[in-house]
């Protein structure tokens, strides 16, 4: 390859500029190192005919660079014979990418110019070392940084602080301080507020709260997210909360005051919890638990769909609620069609009027389940730290070498087996009966009424069976045509029948 390139000599320039981070978006990095770029070329009297940027993109980080892949194309269909960068550490910080970087610029004479380092002349063995120590010292720099913040987001985890990011739903009261900061979007300076991230938003953390309660009461994320929308609640962005945005907030160990570091549990946080260890756990239970619906799908939009029994005499199948054969108004129906349909609102609100009159009454108390007398919440909870801890020191022992593949595997696959166990029995402890908010409430209507329908439909999938019988055909007795007799009910708690009588 030929010598590098004469100050003076007329030639084809191409610019790569890059920064690892870029916080606000701005390119003010990427800015400055194109401006002393360009000063290069011109003080040479060479041509640009390129500048290629990768913005907020680390070398070192092994993510694809898009620019700098199609700088290299461009280099070998013969665009241009020279590369200028700002330092040699825009260019590389990976043996792997600097060997086939030497071997397009040997293949085709391609000269590298830096701001900050001078020409690299990768045609001779001494310019080739000179950019393979340049190469590993950037390395070097690399992994040292990365080992720094790791350590440094590892200890602010164990004692419990916020590592910084995203503002988590729930914490960062304003103090009433302000500080200066760049807008993303703008790259200016702005004023924002100085946020106490140990401290409870009142209002988020009660939503928080409210999630838990209902999941645990029988009802589902879909149910908390209308909840939320309703309520107007956005994420900490400002963005709506959707299903996903919603299962993870309600599976933040953060919100027991749970610290966490690379998704293990490290201890305690220094932040006022949302809810207790027992609830938080009950939480997980219920959405982990393989056998709960998490396929997409219709939301039912009907109080006893899939739920009311088809009372044909050997068929198993639940009722879903259609509109079908030109009727007025929905009505429930068995899949395979027969035993025909029955008008959805009215059976609804039989059965509704059904359970609120039972959990009006003065014995209203008995139908409540006992609660899990038997869990140690305290114990369980020790249980589960210790456990956690044995994982941690299991990982500490393999990474140090000190323990083989094999027993690391065992041990790990033992104690989240056992952590396992402890969660299920902490959910015990935490799942509340779906009756629990409206036994002895004042106006049990009202209270009803309160209810999302998943909770509505968890209250009568506990207390209630209902099996929906062939209709008579004509006139009732009390003159209407509608059959209340073909609706069979069963308590499921062994109470006596309370019908209310028909209309």
């Amino acid at each position: 390859m030929s010598a590098p390139t004469l100050s003076g000599q007329h030639a084809r320039a191409v610019i790569y500029v890059r920064i690892s981070q870029d916080r606000t978006g701005a390119h003010l990095g990427v800015d400055r190192q194109r401006e002393d770029c360009e000063a290069l070329a011109e003080r040479n009297g060479w041509d640009v005919v390129e500048t290629y940027i990768d913005n907020d993109l680390s070398a070192y980080s092994g993510k694809p660079r898009p620019d700098y892949r199609r700088m290299l194309a461009d280099l070998d269909d013969g665009t241009a014979t020279i590369v200028i960068a700002w330092h040699t550490d825009r260019l590389h910080r990976s043996p792997t990418e600097l060997e086939e970087y030497i071997d397009l610029s040997e293949r085709r004479g391609i000269n590298t110019h830096t701001c900050q380092a001078g020409p690299i002349d990768l045609s001779t063995p001494s310019g080739r070392m000179t950019a393979r120590i340049l190469g590993a010292v950037a390395r070097h720099e690399s992994e040292h940084k990365a080992e720094r913040v790791a350590r440094a987001r590892q200890q602010k985890a164990k004692a419990g602080e916020w590592g910084g990011g995203i503002r988590p739903f729930g914490w960062g009261l304003p103090t009433g301080e302000t500080r200066m900061a760049t807008d993303r979007k703008t790259g200016e300076e702005i004023e924002v507020p100085v946020l106490d991230m140990t401290k409870l938003v009142p209002e988020e953390a009660a939503a928080i709260e409210t999630g838990t309660d209902m999941l645990l009461s029988g009802g589902s994320v879909r149910g908390w997210v209308a909840w939320l929308a309703d309520k107007g609640f956005t994420t900490t962005r400002g963005n709506p909360v959707g299903t996903v945005e919603a299962r993870d907030m309600l599976l933040r160990p953060r919100n027991a005051g749970i610290a966490v570091y690379r998704g293990e549990e490290v201890g305690k946080g220094e932040w006022e919890p949302i809810i207790d260890e027992a609830r938080f756990r009950g939480v997980v239970a219920v959405l982990k638990d393989p056998t709960r619906r998490t396929s997409p799908g219709s939301t039912p939009k009907w109080f006893g769909s899939l739920i009311y029994q088809c009372g044909v005499p050997g068929c198993t199948k639940t009722q879903v609620c259609t509109r079908s054969g030109g009727a007025k108004h929905p009505s429930y129906r068995c899949p395979t069609q027969h035993g025909g349909g029955r008008r959805a609102d009215k059976v609804d609100q039989y059965v509704e009027d059904l359970i609120v009159s039972r959990l009006s009454r003065d014995d209203a108390a008995e139908l409540l389940a006992p609660g899990p007398d038997d869990v140690d919440v305290a114990a369980l909870q020790r249980e589960s730290e210790e456990i956690n801890q044995r994982l941690r020191t299991t990982a500490n022992l393999f990474g140090s070498g000190q323990i083989g593949m094999a027993e690391f595997t065992e041990a790990s696959t033992t104690a989240r087996a056992q952590l396992e166990g402890v969660t299920r029995q902490l959910a015990r402890a935490a799942t509340k009966d779906p009756l629990a908010g409206l036994v002895g409430a004042p106006d049990v209507g009202a209270a009803w009424k309160a209810l999302g329908l998943d909770q509505r439909r968890a209250v009568l999938r506990s207390l209630l069976d209902v099996t929906i019988l062939p209709a008579r055909r004509g006139r009732m007795p009390d003159g209407g045509y509608f059959d209340y007799d073909a609706i069979k009910t069963e308590w499921k708690r062994a109470l006596p029948d309370t019908r209310p009588a028909s209309p």
